[in-house]
């Protein structure tokens, strides 16, 4: 089929160029650059050299892509998306080596964007319009401001949710086998008592528990997957907010009280943020601390859950 170059195009030598590409009006394209295929670069982009794009992404107009960018299948760039790889440029000063910058598959940046240099921007996150992202994003995370925060997951629901009015029901979880436990509560004149029991609660022996505090509110934990270990987390106090994925849905639970726990089984990807700036959240685990056990890449925890899913961008 080949590709499209546009008359008013410059493409350089030894340029890398897939079948059904479009190169538009305007648009300079240095030495040494890999363009994948089906993929639409519109009027007035530069690539520079050792650049490297994947199939079927979309480069909107007036987008400079500089050394050091790697970008994935699938990949969304907004108008005006302003890209850096050097974090403290001089006027005729050249790095030996520049930074990495790497986007993920299936991610979306909006226009207007500024991505400072050696970040990665996770598979299928959403970083909006006009956001300066200063550091690394995780997997579907949405992230807006300056500097950029994230303030949710993309294909998130926040139907579950736990809080203090005891009345109210427990939302329930279909992502993975978890879930959301009510804990009885005993009130008293001399204050309340929640208690979980092995077996009838807890669905599993604790082996260990740990508690986290003292979390600043745009801090993200977590972000991993136990092959084996199972978990059961309760806010002591405070909020947070936790996000279970088992690679096909993805779902938001809200923890602020301390008669519901949220069961996280084995295999599942977890990931807490929006900590309230007195949150304790109690941890108990099935097994010991053991370091193989976890999955720490999202890549590598769909590739297990999801065989035959493409691999992220190295």
């Amino acid at each position: 089929m080949g590709s499209f170059i546009h008359p008013s195009a410059i493409v350089e030598s030894s340029v890398s160029i897939g079948n059904g590409t479009k190169i538009w009006a305007f648009s300079h394209v240095l030495p040494d650059v890999q363009i994948g295929d089906d993929c639409n670069i519109c009027d007035h982009v530069f690539i520079e050299t050792g650049v490297r794009i994947g199939d079927r992404v979309t480069v909107k107009c007036g987008v400079q892509l500089w050394t050091g960018l790697l970008v994935g299948d699938d990949v969304f760039i907004g108008p005006n998306v302003a890209f850096t790889n050097d974090r403290f440029p001089r006027s005729k000063r050249h790095l030996s080596d520049y930074p990495r910058t790497v986007l993920e598959p299936g991610c979306s940046i909006g226009a207007n964007a500024t991505i400072l240099p050696g970040v990665r921007i996770g598979r299928n996150a959403m970083i909006g319009a006009g956001t300066v992202v200063t550091n690394s994003v995780p997997a579907n995370a949405i992230v807006v401001g300056n500097p950029g925060a994230v303030i949710g997951y993309v294909g998130a629901s926040e139907e579950g949710r736990a809080d203090d009015e005891a009345k109210r029901e427990v939302g329930e979880v279909d992502v993975g086998g978890a879930k959301l436990i009510k804990l009885p509560v005993i009130e008293d004149l001399r204050g309340d008592l929640s208690v979980a029991e092995v077996g009838k609660h807890l669905p599993f022996t604790p082996a260990r528990f740990f508690t986290i505090f003292n979390v600043k509110n745009r801090a993200i934990r977590g972000e991993h997957a136990h092959r084996k270990c199972a978990q059961f987390l309760v806010a002591m106090n405070g909020s947070v907010t936790v996000v279970v994925d088992d690679g096909k849905r993805r779902q938001q639970v809200i923890l602020e009280s301390r008669h519901v726990g949220l069961y996280i089984p084995p295999m599942v990807w977890a990931t807490q943020y929006k900590y309230t700036s007195n949150a304790v959240l109690l941890v108990l685990a099935s097994d010991l601390y053991d370091p193989a056990d976890y999955i720490r890449s999202y890549d590598e925890f769909l590739r297990a859950v999801t065989p035959g899913i493409g691999g992220a961008v190295k």
